[in-house]
């Protein structure tokens, strides 16, 4: 593990307009775990900016942003941030005498959270269908208590097509079939400083890196050490850190919203260290040392457990990986339904990241 710094280098101004005008570019782009081409494009055409900054591509396509340290470590990168641009989502699990489509989620997906929110299913050829997540028995008019009592599962929920089709063949037709991806809607607002948007997990941590880069490049300064952030695109199925980070790591930090609810610290104003999830407790050196960095800086953050939670960075040690582990992430309200998050937890978690790469 790198030295610890006794000196305090400034924080480098952050540009919040930014932070924000890419999230919400990003949060644009349709990116259901498995379907995650373009948002990763995004992510590199960004990056492609910074000359100084060597990108990769892994095998499972993911994108590793390379970025020289003011003091360089021929082995390798020393430090490593990870955040996921891959989202909740579903996939076509088969279509229905009636022409409509019966889904099958794509990670911790909640059935009641996408209820009548407009969706696309992306074809084979590439062409997109629009249309809107069901209850099979909708009307309260026509099934009256039972409309109001039925449980929200993958039986009972189908995608009514915008087209006009009443049987299989006709939708079918379309070019519709098994395996189609199907991503939903964001409904993204933003007021008096609140965020709200589906999958706040994770591409606000995806902005915040991106943030953070943009900061240190306008002030001409590096990171205390030679750092790879990888864009992982498998994390809502538990796979995205587990490979493609190179062995010279020393620590590993994951950027991910902080869960908000009964029983736990954080809040949507605060940007947050978990020490402990569904996997086991994080590297407590690792942890002490951001925790030590936010109080040199003073930066407001809260300490949490998340008791049904999992991150890239505990798959990257259940995989194997040798390195110091650590989280931390903006608050993020409702994680998995209609989500909200407010520019504080957003510029604190930023000022967080910001502190740690020039400190190493």
């Amino acid at each position: 593990m790198p030295a610890k710094k006794t000196a305090q280098p400034a924080l480098p101004e952050l540009d919040y307009d930014y932070l924000l005008d890419f999230l919400v570019r990003l949060l644009r782009v349709p990116s259901p775990t498995g379907y995650t081409a373009d948002a990763i494009a995004l992510v590199e055409k960004e990056l492609k900016a910074y000359k100084s900054i060597r990108l990769e591509h892994s095998k499972k396509g993911a994108l590793l942003a390379y970025i020289p340290g003011a003091k360089p470590s021929p082995e390798g990168p020393r430090l490593a941030l990870t955040g996921h641009v891959d989202t909740l989502g579903a996939m076509v699990r088969r279509i229905k005498s009636n022409g409509r489509l019966e889904l099958i989620n794509i990670g911790g997906l909640l059935w009641n959270a996408v209820e009548t929110e407009n969706c696309i299913i992306h074809t084979r050829s590439g062409k997109e269908i629009t249309g809107s997540l069901m209850p099979n028995k909708a009307s309260g008019h026509v099934y009256g208590m039972e409309a109001r009592k039925a449980e929200r599962t993958m039986e009972s929920m189908e995608v009514r097509l915008d087209e006009r089709v009443s049987t299989e063949e006709e939708t079918r037709a379309l070019g519709i079939s098994e395996g189609d991806f199907v991503s939903f809607d964001p409904a993204i607002v933003i007021k008096n400083d609140f965020i709200r948007s589906r999958f706040l997990d994770d591409k606000a941590a995806v902005a915040i890196m991106l943030a953070a880069i943009q900061a240190l490049h306008k002030a001409g300064l590096k990171p205390a050490w030679d750092t790879v952030m990888l864009f992982s695109n498998y994390e809502e199925v538990g796979t995205g850190g587990s490979s493609d980070l190179p062995e010279s790591l020393d620590e590993l930090v994951a950027i991910d919203m902080a869960a908000i609810g009964d029983g736990q610290t954080s809040d949507e104003f605060n940007t947050s260290i978990c020490v402990k999830d569904g996997g086991g407790p994080y590297h407590h050196g690792l942890t002490t040392k951001l925790r030590d960095l936010a109080d040199l800086y003073s930066i407001p953050h809260k300490v949490d457990i998340y008791t049904n939670y999992g991150s890239d960075a505990g798959a990257y040690w259940r995989a194997g990986g040798a390195a110091a582990i650590a989280l931390i992430g903006p608050g993020v309200e409702a994680s998995h339904h209609y989500e909200r998050t407010h520019k504080e937890a957003l510029v604190n978690t930023t000022r967080w990241v910001l502190a740690y790469l020039l400190n190493g």
